[in-house]
This record gives C-alpha cells, sequence and structure tokens, in this order.
C-alpha cells in the first residue's frame, strides 16, 4: 500500500482513538433480509446520515434483501414529544410510578403509529439533542430520557426488532472550547446515561459524541470559529452526517475493505482477488490490461461531503478498494477504467497498493448513482409520510370521498418508491470493468 493511503495527520488518529476499536461489533449489524427503520429528531429528518448508511450498506452487500425508511421528526425527544404531545411538566416533576405510566403512553402511541407498520427488524434510536433542553444538565429530564430510552427498547423487542441506541453529537458552537460548553457537558451525561440503557437492555450503544468532539476540539485549535459539519451549531450539513456515518457504521462493525487486487506484472499473473475477480491479463512491453468484477462497489460520498474526508480516516476505515502491481519498470504510469485515466502513481506507489474508492472513475459513478436514487427514494417516502398519511384534514373537510382521494395518492407515492427501490437494486450490481495501466506521458 502507498503511503499516501495509509498516511493520516495526527487529528486523524485522534478521531480513531477516540471511536474506540474496542467498542466496535464483531460483525455488522445490520443483515441479509433487514428491515431498518431510522428513528430520531431533526438530525435524522435532514436525511443525510441516514441515507450515507444506507448507500454504504447498499453498495457493499448488494446481494442482501435490504429495506430502509426514515422516520426523524424535527423537535422531538425520546418521549416521542411530537408524535404524542405528552404534558412535559406533568413527566419531569412526575415520581416513578406515574412518570412510568406517561411514558409507556406516550412511547406506545408514537411507535404503534410511526415504527409498528413498517415492521423493522434493526431500528437505529437518535435522541438527546432536544431533550437535554439547550442548558445545564437537569436531572428531572435526564431521569425522563433514561425511563423514555428503555420503554423504547422494550416496546421495539416486543415486535422482534433490534435497536442501535446513537448518542447525538456535539453542539457546534462557535467557541475555542466546546468541550466547556454545559450544554455538551450535559450531552455528555445524557450519552453516558444511554450507555446504560444499552447495557440494561442488551441493544446496542454507538458513541458518536467523542469522536465528533475530538475532530472539532483538534480544528478549533486553528480556527475558534470552524463549524467542521457545515451546517448549523445543531444540524450538521453533508461533512458533518458523513463523520456521524462514519462513527455509527464502525461501531455496527462495518467492513473497511471493498475488494482487493494484486497482479504481479514481471510475471504476467493475478496474484490475489479479495472480492473480486481479475480475468482477461495481458501484457505487452509497457502496458497492463485486464477485467475486473466486483463483490462490491465502493461507498458513495456525497459531491457536498469531501471535506469529511480529511477530517477522519473514513477511506482507511471504511472504503479500500485497492489496486496492487508488482514488477512495473521504474517511472510513472497512469490508471484507466474503460478508458478514463482515474489515477497516476509511480511504479514504487502501485507496488505498495493504491486505493481507488474516491477517484473520479465508472465504478464510483455508478455507486453516486445509487447514493442519488436512495435520495430520491427517501425524500419521496417522506413526502408520503409527513404530507400524505398523517395530513390532518379540518373537521368540515373530512369525508370518504377526501379519504379516497388520500389513500389513492398513497398508492401512486407507494408505487414511486417501489420503483425506485427496483433502480437501486439494478443500479447497486458490481459491473465488469477493463483497466489498463500505461506509463504516464511526459509532461
Amino acid at each position: 500500500m502507498t503511503k499516501n493511503f495509509f498516511k493520516q495527520t495526527a487529528w486523524s488518529a485522534v478521531a480513531a482513538l477516540a471511536l474506540g476499536a474496542r467498542a466496535w461489533a464483531a460483525e455488522f449489524a445490520i443483515h441479509d433480509g433487514e428491515r431498518v427503520v431510522f428513528l430520531g429528531d431533526s438530525i435524522t429528518e435532514q436525511r443525510l446520515y441516514t441515507t450515507y448508511i444506507e448507500a454504504y450498506t447498499l453498495t457493499r452487500h448488494p446481494a442482501w434483501k435490504l429495506w430502509f425508511r426514515n422516520v426523524g421528526w424535527g423537535g422531538d425527544t425520546a418521549w416521542l414529544r411530537q408524535r404524542t404531545h405528552a404534558d412535559e411538566k406533568a413527566l419531569f416533576a412526575a415520581d416513578a410510578t406515574e412518570q412510568a405510566r406517561i411514558v409507556t403512553d406516550a412511547v406506545g402511541r408514537g411507535l404503534a403509529r410511526d415504527v409498528f407498520p413498517l415492521k423493522p427488524t434493526f431500528v437505529t434510536v437518535k435522541f438527546g439533542m432536544n431533550d437535554h433542553a439547550y442548558v445545564a444538565f437537569r436531572e428531572d429530564i435526564f431521569r425522563a430520557y433514561v425511563r423514555s430510552q428503555t420503554e423504547i427498547a422494550k416496546d421495539l423487542a416486543g415486535v422482534g426488532a433490534h435497536v442501535a441506541f446513537l448518542t447525538p453529537q456535539p453542539i457546534e458552537e462557535k467557541r475555542a472550547d466546546p468541550d466547556k460548553d454545559v450544554r455538551n457537558q450535559s450531552l455528555r451525561k445524557f450519552s453516558d446515561g444511554l450507555k446504560e440503557v444499552a447495557t440494561q437492555t442488551h441493544e446496542q450503544f454507538v458513541d458518536q459524541f467523542d469522536p465528533y468532539m475530538a475532530i472539532m476540539l483538534h480544528e478549533r485549535k486553528t480556527d475558534p470559529n470552524v463549524l467542521i459539519g457545515g451546517g448549523d451549531a445543531v444540524h450538521p450539513g453533508p461533512a458533518g452526517h458523513t463523520l456521524m456515518a462514519w462513527a455509527i457504521l464502525k461501531h455496527l462493525g462495518a467492513g473497511d475493505l471493498v475488494s482487493f487486487a494484486e497482479i504481479d506484472a514481471a510475471a504476467g499473473k493475478v496474484v490475489t482477488g479479495n472480492q473480486c475477480k481479475v480475468e482477461n491479463l495481458k501484457k505487452t512491453a509497457t502496458d497492463l490490461s485486464f477485467d475486473r468484477l466486483d463483490n462490491a462497489l465502493p461507498m458513495p460520498i456525497d459531491p457536498r461531503a469531501t471535506a469529511a474526508l480529511k477530517l477522519a480516516p473514513i477511506t482507511l476505515q471504511l472504503n479500500r478498494y485497492q489496486l496492487k502491481v508488482t514488477g512495473l519498470a521504474e517511472g510513472r504510469y497512469e490508471i484507466f477504467i474503460d478508458g478514463k485515466a482515474v489515477h497516476a502513481a509511480t511504479s514504487q506507489e502501485l507496488a505498495e497498493g493504491v486505493n481507488l474508492a474516491n477517484n473520479a472513475s465508472p465504478i464510483t459513478k455508478q455507486a453516486g448513482a445509487v447514493l442519488d436514487l436512495v435520495f430520491q427514494k427517501n425524500n419521496t417516502y417522506y413526502n408520503r409520510w409527513r404530507n400524505i398519511q398523517l395530513a390532518n384534514l379540518p373537521g368540515w373537510a373530512q369525508g370518504p370521498e377526501l379519504e379516497a382521494k388520500r389513500n389513492a395518492e398513497l398508492a401512486k407515492l407507494d408505487k414511486e418508491i417501489e420503483g425506485f427501490e427496483t433502480r437501486i437494486n439494478a443500479e447497486r450490481q458490481p459491473k465488469t470493468h477493463h483497466f489498463e495501466i500505461k506509463p504516464a506521458a511526459a509532461k
């Protein structure tokens, strides 16, 4: 592998350490046949980190039958405030018995409406940002948060769904010491409480808080006003959501390898094809060519989020699409895929191995097309769920005729969603590509 491939700056090593390899799942938590639901607040409703996780899973496992839905709701909390409107003053002041009654009712009704009908087998639950009320730590709110998360786990277990509890990411206020922000100190305590809930309910715990904070603290050393997420203090943009997806995927046990091919140019033979098949190897005095069919596609990176690749070891830990070629005459070479120049490297770099996961090529273009389709599908489902299914008509407008129109529109959108999923499943299937390695033209 090339030095460039393994090159990580100091902050990246800090971020990797903060992620905590020992906390990673032994195997990927999402499996073939899974029905995945993302439950959360406005950060989930943004449909960014969830779409990136979905796109990773679809492209890395193209033979799996997978199904994803996002039911994030802006302003929501673990007691499903936006869905059931519990009396929060009473909730926070209640004794244990009364609080249990309030939470059981609120969580049960919210899940029954928005989650259970989706028949999930795996649910990620991301609350905490609104729960802590954007103030210094309050024990009364914390009690309600822990009780509500416990109820979510119990209710989802009752329908056979496994849970991954996700902590919130830190608030990105423009200050040099975000870890001293009382709101972030509160969020850290809420996250620690969530870890206890996950332990007691035997569900998975995912800590986004520490790795995100580690990166943020490093970047604030040079610029106290930088927003690494690219959005606002609470709602990251695509770069921040890509960091979140990285932390979540690694804690869920996502693998790093897409595929690896090794060729001995001097001997004119394929040495290794790991998760790929290399055929039709041809060698001339100067050039090398072959056909490569991979078992998977590289994880697509949102073009709006490429800044994240400089903030965390995402490519190293999630997206190794590797090519190693030994035995080339000394010099500089260009790699072509289907006739398109995608990378230039020295013979030494090729002998060590290069990672082509982020190079513009027909392969990454295909992966990007999957990501685009997933965005379209998720946006269509959001419209179906929030604007049609849950539309509240005034009493004078209700009636069988309007309900018939609603049902017709729901059926139309369901068909559109099914169409997107058909296209996604077709687009995520790897294709054979023709590789050529030629001496680079002299400049």
